[in-house]
């Protein structure tokens, strides 16, 4: 199978005249150039029209021995929650003559697919080829899916280390994320469980096997599966958050009641001996000796008293 980048109107019209297929892939292509594709190949205008728009859900169109394939591959960033790019929509055509690939960004998995069966001298069937286009985009999410799981590591020891605002933010990015990935990959899943046969079905397509497609299916029932036990383990990092910062704040609490309650019974001798400062400077305190013993020393035992009780309860000390 050749491998094409460009539209070239004599290769492409003569390659269907021979029945040669071959695989056409088109990035960022221009409005007339998707429309003289559309001539070229005699592919249906309602077809057209969508890859014109862009922006679609992914869907399978058929329109009569060819078909229009949706599908949304990832782009894999470092680190996955500020990737502003995370999704790539790629348009296949696919009919027993041609697949064609459209796509509006460089999409690096497809580029190195496009290198292995080039420098591939084999031959295989077209269902074959159709496979691995398809296999290859949906297998995107996996490189996106392992950092996930990396950055949920490293975001759930950050807060039990020390919960900040920083990491409550990277929560919400992270369930952005997640929840855009599974509306792009449900829809998916929910494609190759009903309708993906007929690619297989389509006229003029060699049969390899319909277990390539079933294999696709089950990648995608992976991929939805890790998507929503990320998504429960991003839900219970702001749990785990939320009971830090209740954690902290409570010790916070607990030192300076701890604080408070020794000095109550200190102001209470500082207020008692001022009140009664003459009395007890003319009959009790009579030089250095007794002003620390009484004076000094009641407070002294007294904080020492309490602190003595805090430690009995196990309010202070080890946890």
């Amino acid at each position: 199978m050749e491998v094409l980048g460009e539209i070239d109107e004599a290769t492409l019209r003569g390659r269907c005249e021979r029945k040669e297929f071959f695989w056409l892939d088109l990035v960022s292509p221009s409005d007339d150039d998707v429309r003289r594709l559309g001539e070229i190949l005699g592919l249906h205008p309602l077809a057209v029209q969508d890859t014109l728009a862009f922006g679609q859900r992914p869907k399978l169109d058929v329109y009569g021995q060819q078909a229009l394939l949706v599908v949304h591959g990832g782009v894999d960033a470092e680190p996955e929650e500020d990737n502003p790019h995370p999704l790539e929509e790629i348009h296949c055509y696919i009919s027993g003559d041609f697949v064609v690939t459209v796509r509006r960004n460089e999409f690096r998995d497809l580029d190195r697919l496009k290198g292995q069966l080039t420098s591939t001298g084999s031959t295989r069937s077209e269902q074959y080829y159709v496979y691995r286009i398809i296999d290859t985009i949906v297998d995107s999410y996996f490189p996106i899916l392992s950092g996930l799981d990396d950055e949920i590591n490293d975001l759930e020891d950050a807060i039990v280390d020390r919960p900040r605002k920083d990491e409550l933010l990277k929560i919400f990015k992270l369930k952005r994320l997640l929840l855009k990935l599974r509306k792009a990959v449900a829809p998916m899943r929910d494609l190759f469980a009903r309708e993906i046969e007929t690619i297989a079905d389509l006229a003029g397509l060699d049969k390899d096997s319909h277990d390539y497609f079933r294999d696709v299916y089950d990648h995608l029932i992976r991929i939805t599966d890790l998507l929503d036990s990320y998504h429960d383990l991003v839900s219970g990092c702001t749990d785990l958050y939320l009971s830090n910062v209740a954690n902290r704040q409570g010790e916070v609490g607990k030192q300076l009641t701890i604080v408070a309650s020794v000095f109550l019974p200190l102001s209470f001798l500082t207020g008692f001996f001022g009140m009664n400062f003459n009395w007890i400077s003319g009959n009790l305190l009579h030089g250095a000796v007794a002003f620390w013993l009484f004076g000094v020393g009641s407070m002294v035992v007294s904080a020492a008293t309490m602190w003595a009780w805090f430690r009995h309860k196990g309010w202070i000390g080890e946890d």
